[in-house]
């Protein structure tokens, strides 16, 4: 049993928001759908007196539960730290992730000063993948969150101050330093700012996703693949690395795992490829597009378009897991920091923005290659040449 239970529903948008704040955590829970299960039903109705208000989150250790909890309530019981200990800091970290807590750890070496600010978890996207494969130095492959474990343990080593649940809103000049502005409504400022947000899942963009967020339609089969364990058919939309990845992970619950590509063929790396075409348990469907997602309060349908005017077709997997790319996590920058074309922050060789002493690494980054061991790369360089531009500062103070 976890130490958290959630009493919900699939058509519930905040039974969605809380488990995917619980999974940034990497808090494990147990899932009970009250649509299905009466005892369920009963708990939450006993709970609250009669109430039926969801999500209701129990907690193994006890105390009241949470009804209906925003995320920094949730954040506060478990015990999160949502405020920075002082008002200023050498370098300040935006991101979490692979890139800003290799970026913090090298700039602890160098005797900065830095904060780390997550808006989510610690670990960013890697955190979340169920096996990684291509880092070096684990011929074996790694469980993505154990790798991230060993990356927060060895940044608190060095005693760096790292918040996760907390956002960062906007980041201002302020003179000769910087301001960021968090969602708590506390500000901190900086001389220099490393932005390092990540990237965020793209969606289709089709009829009846956004009714079925949650209720059939996911981002991270390892947050919600377990939910589907005995199923017959489950789906990948995507079929790039993490698509087929991912799938590989999905046939642990389901006796069949359809893959949808858009494009003739799949664009993951040759192994994977030939990984899923000889495994008689996935079904390709390539030069496919998803039209429309069918279903009242759960998926029942996908359906297909024949790119080549072949007609359209109609499944019914259990769920459908979205792999189709990568947006930016810029919103917080727009109209602050030069941003190329696709949303990414342009930077020169020194992987500077356009505002003087705010640099970008990893996904976010303009010219990146979106893999894990170039972004922890990128944060390491990064940290190199912010503490050149600290030195310069020093210097002209002195001057």
């Amino acid at each position: 049993m976890a130490d958290v239970t959630v009493y919900g529903a699939p058509w519930c948008p905040d039974c969605r928001r809380s488990k995917k704040f619980l999974a940034e955590q990497r808090v494990a829970y147990d899932w009970v759908d009250i649509d299905k299960e009466a005892e369920g039903l009963r708990t939450v109705e006993e709970l609250q007196k009669g109430g039926r208000t969801i999500p209701t989150i129990v907690f193994a250790k006890g105390g009241d539960p949470l009804i209906d909890p925003s995320n920094e309530e949730l954040a506060r019981r478990l015990g999160l730290t949502l405020e920075a200990k002082r008002a200023f800091y050498d370098l300040a970290i935006v991101g979490g992730g692979p890139a800003g807590l290799a970026a913090a750890i090298y700039a602890a070496r160098e005797g900065i000063d830095a904060i780390v600010l997550d808006r989510g978890g610690l670990g960013g996207q890697a955190g979340i993948t169920e096996r990684i494969d291509n880092y070096p130095g684990f011929p074996e492959g790694i469980g993505g969150g154990e790798l991230v474990d060993r990356f927060i343990a060895q940044a608190r080593r060095y005693e760096i101050e790292m918040l996760s649940a907390v956002g960062v809103e906007a980041v201002d000049r302020d003179r000769d330093d910087l301001c960021l502005r968090l969602g708590s409504g506390q500000k901190v400022a900086a001389h220099a700012v490393l932005v390092a947000p990540g990237s965020t899942y793209k969606r289709l963009g089709v009829p009846g996703e956004d009714d079925l967020i949650g209720a059939g339609v996911h981002f991270c089969a390892t947050c919600d693949g377990p939910f589907y364990r005995g199923s017959e058919e489950l789906m990948v939309i995507g079929g790039g690395n993490s698509a087929l990845e991912e799938g590989v992970f999905l046939t642990k619950f389901a006796e069949r795992v359809h893959i949808v590509q858009r494009a003739p063929e799949l664009s993951a790396s040759r192994v994977l490829v030939d990984r899923v075409s000889g495994d008689p348990r996935f079904i390709l469907h390539l030069n496919s597009e998803v039209k429309q997602l069918r279903g009242r309060n759960r998926l029942e349908a996908v359906v297909l378009s024949d790119r080549d005017g072949g007609g359209q077709t109609e499944l019914h997997p259990a769920a459908a897991f979205v792999f189709i790319g990568l947006d930016p996590n810029t919103g917080f920058l727009q109209g602050q920091v030069a941003l190329d074309e696709r949303g990414f922050v342009a930077t020169d060789p020194t992987f500077m923005a356009s505002i003087p002493g705010v640099f970008a690494a990893g996904d976010v980054r303009g010219g990146s290659t979106k893999q894990l061991a170039s972004a922890v790369g990128e944060g390491a360089a990064a940290a190199i040449q912010i503490r050149g531009y600290l030195d310069r500062l020093e210097r002209e103070g002195m001057g």
